[in-house]
């Protein structure tokens, strides 16, 4: 017979005495384990772990009958503006380790401001009714601050990728799989992105074990920034990750394209006008007509009597000239001639000059009309090759992006308040600032507290999975003090920045803190220092 070993009992990691009014916990027996395992609360699973193992989320092991974090306490660090006004770098406390080895803490509160303890790797509040694990007190530009640190399990929660290709992916709301088991389905397309929509709770956990395992996984790799394979019924397969530019069947893709056809129609008008008699921009949403389009008559441009497959919307724009695909312009077509029904007599003239591309530019042939109005391919001139290569140069890269949405307005609000909704009152009225492992979170407008942030802003190896299954990821809670005191915060539990950073994560036999400092994303504000809490 053993104790429950309770994850906010963890060696170093002893909570503040909870506050009047709200007793300890006893803890918790299990008769049936055995007296060489201890047993994790930090998810519902209980795993009871042997000796020099961990559990079945890799985050707890079981060290010489102690459970023991296994992560380290992410923490961020910024650069500081000297007594000059000039930035300079962070500068580690002298007592610390080398910069490739987990460095120690000395105490040093003089760059204090410039330290912000993140989610990833603190534990989590489950079984919630405990306070969050980091309840940190610092100062921000002279205010008294709180930041609420905690690692989430989430069960509501998906990824919503956007891939940057014209390629045709699959129909809206064809199912999308990972090793077999259906894990998402594709959504709408964006302008030249096509958006999928992966994990969630009906997939977590209204399926079978195996799907809500190859869920878990699927998003753990995705939230992590690591490659996933997977396949679209009746389209595409797919190598997606995240900031890297997707694998389409195979092939990986380049350029997100410059617009619609129109859209490049009308943005090259001037250059093409002289250079070309008709230009058409094959696009499998929206084909473009130059000497149709409004561009090309404010050019004066006269009509080339070309007719065009598909059904003709305003003048100039054409859709559905072709079916999806993988060909040029997201169509299905290998030869552009194939989407033109012939040429009015009359109006077309031997020797006109046409130009087809894609909305890439990645194809692109010209051709001139013989004497019975046919398209002969021919040379293109220098003049024409120069606006076909711009059309490229003004395409951004291909990209993968990862976004990581979560409710977050359940049970773990416990962890932060006594009274939850004040909570989500308080972060709807812009008095609390939400971060996910630092980098800034979008709130939902609505009830409940709806979060969304893009995994390329937060720290490598973020998340992590419980195999009820359920995601794991760090959010973090900054307000000033008074406002978390109005929210009804547990405000027994703040502690200093400097015994947070005293305390870190866990150690063992005199081991190193298990700590991990990272410089702050260039790209993401300060978590402390940004309206309305500091304005």
């Amino acid at each position: 017979m053993t104790e429950h070993t309770k994850t906010d009992g963890l060696p170093g990691m002893d909570m503040p005495v909870i506050g009047a009014g709200i007793p300890e916990r006893a803890p918790l027996r299990n008769e049936k384990m055995s007296t060489a395992k201890v047993e994790c609360n930090a998810c519902p699973v209980l795993c009871q772990i042997s000796e020099g193992r961990t559990g079945a989320c890799d985050r707890y092991a079981n060290r010489a009958g102690t459970l023991v974090r296994v992560d380290p306490v992410v923490l961020l660090r910024r650069a500081v503006t000297g007594g000059t006004g000039e930035l300079v770098p962070f500068v580690r406390p002298a007592a610390e380790a080398p910069a490739d080895s987990e460095p120690d803490w000395n105490g040093d509160l003089l760059l204090a401001d410039e330290v912000f303890v993140t989610g990833v790797g603190s534990s989590t509040t489950y079984p919630d009714y405990k306070p969050a694990p980091f309840i940190v007190g610092s100062k921000a530009n002279g205010v008294d601050m709180v930041t609420v640190v905690t690692e989430g399990i989430f069960s509501y929660c998906s990824f919503k990728i956007k891939i940057d290709t014209d390629r045709f992916l699959g129909a809206e709301q064809a199912n999308v799989r990972y090793k077999g088991e259906v894990v998402g389905h594709v959504t709408t397309a964006e302008y030249g992105s096509q958006m999928l929509s992966l994990g969630g709770v009906h997939h977590l956990t209204g399926g079978s074990k195996k799907e809500g395992r190859m869920t878990a996984e699927l998003m753990q790799l995705l939230g992590n920034k690591k490659p996933v394979d997977i396949t679209i019924d009746g389209g595409a397969t797919l190598i997606v990750q995240a900031g890297k530019a997707p694998i389409v069947n195979g092939v990986e893709e380049h350029r997100m394209r410059v617009g619609c056809g129109s859209a490049a129609v009308g943005i090259f008008a001037r250059q093409f006008a002289g250079v070309a008699d008709e230009v058409v921009v094959v696009d499998d949403h929206i084909t473009g007509v130059l000497t149709e389009h409004q561009a090309g008559r404010c050019l004066d441009m006269p009509k080339s009597g070309i007719e065009m497959r598909g059904r003709k919307s305003t003048p100039g724009r054409y859709f559905q000239v072709a079916n999806p695909g993988d060909g040029w312009g997201g169509t299905d077509i290998a030869d552009p001639l194939s989407i033109i029904e012939g040429w009015e007599e009359g109006v077309a003239k031997p020797g006109l000059r046409l130009l087809m591309t894609s909305t890439t530019g990645e194809h692109a042939q010209w051709y001139v009309l013989d004497g019975e109005l046919k398209p002969v391919e021919q040379p293109m001139p220098p003049e024409v090759r120069r606006i076909v290569e711009r059309i490229g140069e003004n395409c951004e890269p291909s990209l993968c992006t990862v976004l990581f949405l979560g409710g977050a307005g359940g049970s773990l609000r416990a962890g932060v308040s006594e009274n939850p909704v004040l909570l989500t009152r308080a972060i709807k009225k812009a008095l609390v600032n939400v971060t996910c492992g630092g980098a800034p979170a979008y709130v939902w407008p609505g009830g409940g507290i709806t979060v969304m942030v893009d995994v390329m802003r937060m720290p490598d190896n973020s998340f992590g999975a419980v195999p009820t299954p359920a995601i794991v990821a760090p959010i973090e809670f900054s307000m000033r003090l008074d406002d978390y005191a109005a929210l009804g915060g547990h405000t027994g539990h703040v502690f200093p920045l400097e015994q947070a950073l005293a305390r870190g994560a866990w150690q063992d036999d005199g081991a190193p803190l298990s700590r991990q400092w990272l410089a702050v994303d260039e790209a993401n504000p300060w978590p402390l220092g940004q309206p309305p809490m500091l304005g």
